[in-house]
């Protein structure tokens, strides 16, 4: 059941969030008027200072990057400039295999803030936990460094190690780990039989996550006959995003029809629409999907879709709150501008962005004592310079993002896995596919 040339969307996994990303040449906007074009000069005037008369010979090309990054960061956290080698890795993460530790991170407040280690990677099995700050990256302070830089300093040739120094609330000092850096393969999907139940876990959106989704159905509808199969639980916690068009396959993969998804820009006519195709990869089975605030972006689109099109039961706490498109705009030989152009909402027009997808049942995941008062509760509402939402709150986004690595302690999974039996009972569970969507 292949769906990919209904789609014509290309995406890539991004650092932080794994934003939703199209690819465009770019569309020329007005002309600037006179007083920007003054306001111009003056960046040129001072370019020709600092290469006159700063105390050392400065890297010309690490100073228009710099500026290039420093207007873009006035706009929000996930538009940025990416030189030729950021721009060549963005491509290579794509297929879902990459050097390094293995941590989704972004920038806040002069450092990098890790926003979630992936499963089974060097980072993950090190202890590296979401929300830690980290300092220092081979004893060299990460303040004065830009997202890109740091990150380039966290990769390196497979099997040497790397030192970092993390910043954990709660900790009483900071935290020093040595990791070996390996060969980055992320598993897109990973799943297995729960007894009567189907357990399909998606760990990021990749080139590969809608073929390994299709394979996991597949295997679980041939080991649990069809009569005793109660239904699916779809875990995206801890889910940092990744490929807008695999998002829209996997959110397909349990509909028949509806809209997906759509994304609107400053302009009211290039609003796009992405809809179902008919076909259930599960035959109709129940399914609940586990958030958490870890589940961002791409994930915050297929539990929005399942959510509005009554197709699934959302349970958990409320996800990320990252609702942004950013548009790469190819820059020849000189790399790419990455560029929030439009927020993407969900069926019934709700925009997530600043206030996260709100489970249908609330289930928090506690906390064992080591981690009490270590983890942040904190989503894109709290990132600075976020563009706000127009539907966010003084509540904001995002919500702990914790799994424990135990199943049978998995407070959030082993309620869904009631559900689906009939152990619990809850009136959000099964939705009503009749009840009418609300659209704004």
């Amino acid at each position: 059941m292949v769906r990919k040339a209904s789609y014509v969307i290309i995406g890539a996994l991004l650092g932080a969030t794994a934003m939703s990303v199209v690819y465009s040449a770019g569309i020329p906007a007005q002309a600037a008027g006179a007083s920007t074009y003054k306001e111009l000069s003056i960046f040129g005037d001072v370019f020709e200072r600092i290469r006159a008369q700063y105390v050392t010979v400065p890297d010309e090309n690490k100073l228009v990057e710099a500026a290039i990054n420093g207007m873009l960061s006035s706009l929000d956290p996930h538009s940025s400039y990416l030189n030729p080698e950021a721009a060549a890795d963005m491509q290579t993460q794509t297929k879902g295999e990459f050097g390094g530790i293995g941590i989704e991170v972004t920038m806040d407040n002069d450092l990098v803030k890790v926003i979630s280690p992936i499963d089974g990677t060097p980072g993950s099995k090190a202890g590296i936990l979401a929300g830690d700050y980290i300092s220092e990256i081979n004893g060299e302070q990460v303040q004065g460094l830009t997202l890109q830089e740091a990150v380039e300093k966290m990769r390196g040739a497979v099997g040497t190690p790397i030192k970092l120094t993390l910043i954990r609330k709660g900790a009483d000092k900071p935290i020093d780990l040595t990791i070996n850096r390996e060969i980055i393969a992320i598993r897109a999907v990973k799943s297995r039989e729960e007894g009567d139940v189907g357990y399909v876990r998606i760990i990021s959106f990749t080139e590969k996550t809608y073929d390994d989704l299709e394979a996991a159905i597949e295997k679980i509808k041939k080991d649990i006959p069809k009569d005793k199969l109660k239904g699916y639980v779809i875990d995206l916690r801890l889910n940092p995003g990744g490929l807008l068009d695999q998002a829209i396959y996997t959110a397909d993969a349990f509909l028949d029809r509806g809209e997906i998804v759509s994304t609107r820009s400053r302009d009211p006519n290039d609003t796009r629409r992405f809809n179902a195709t008919p076909g259930d990869i599960t035959d109709g089975k129940p399914v609940i999907v586990l958030v958490n605030g870890g589940s961002a972006s791409a994930s915050e689109i297929v539990s929005g879709a399942l959510q509005d099109l009554r197709r699934a039961t959302i349970l958990g706490t409320r996800s990320f709150g990252k609702g942004s498109v950013q548009t790469i705009i190819p820059m020849g030989d000189r790399g790419s501008l990455r560029l929030t152009t439009a927020l993407y909402y969900t069926p019934s027009g709700k925009s997530i962005q600043g206030t996260g997808i709100e489970p249908d049942i609330k289930v928090e995941e506690p906390l064992p004592e080591d981690l009490k008062g270590r983890m942040r509760t904190e989503g894109e509402s709290s990132l600075p310079g976020h563009i706000k939402g127009k539907e966010e709150t003084d509540t904001g986004s995002g919500s702990i993002a914790y799994v424990p690595e135990d199943p049978t302690k998995d407070v959030q999974l082993n309620y869904a896995l009631d559900l689906l039996r009939g152990a619990k009972k809850d009136p959000s569970f099964p939705p009503n596919p009749e009840k009418p969507v609300a659209t704004k």
